[in-house]
């Protein structure tokens, strides 16, 4: 199974149009065989971790802070069905403020 970091597809989140979402579904569909293990990865204010984890109370996520505590990366390893199933995942956080998916 071929596997690619996402920081290596273009993630649109805030003020994504349909074709935004289309690129994107044609990239993960080039680059994956699903069903398929993905990473997500946010970058968020520290006082906004718990509301991204919250949104995925089934699955485990590992978080670090910035050096200053100011804001927490979380990652969160999910099998996928498929492309159309992470992009509702993007659309499901993208309304927390100052969210940032890598």
């Amino acid at each position: 199974m071929k596997t690619i970091s996402e920081r290596m597809l273009k993630t649109p989140l805030k003020n994504a149009d349909h074709g935004d979402w289309d690129v994107f579904r044609e990239q993960l569909e080039k680059n994956y065989v699903w069903p398929a293990l993905y990473m997500f990865k946010f970058i968020v204010p520290q006082h906004k971790a718990e509301a991204v984890k919250a949104l995925f109370p089934m699955h485990s996520s590992t978080e670090r802070q910035s050096e200053k505590g100011n804001y927490s990366s979380i990652t969160i390893r999910m099998m996928m069905p498929g492309s159309d199933a992470i992009i509702e995942v993007y659309k499901r956080v993208r309304h927390i403020e100052g969210i940032i998916a890598l």
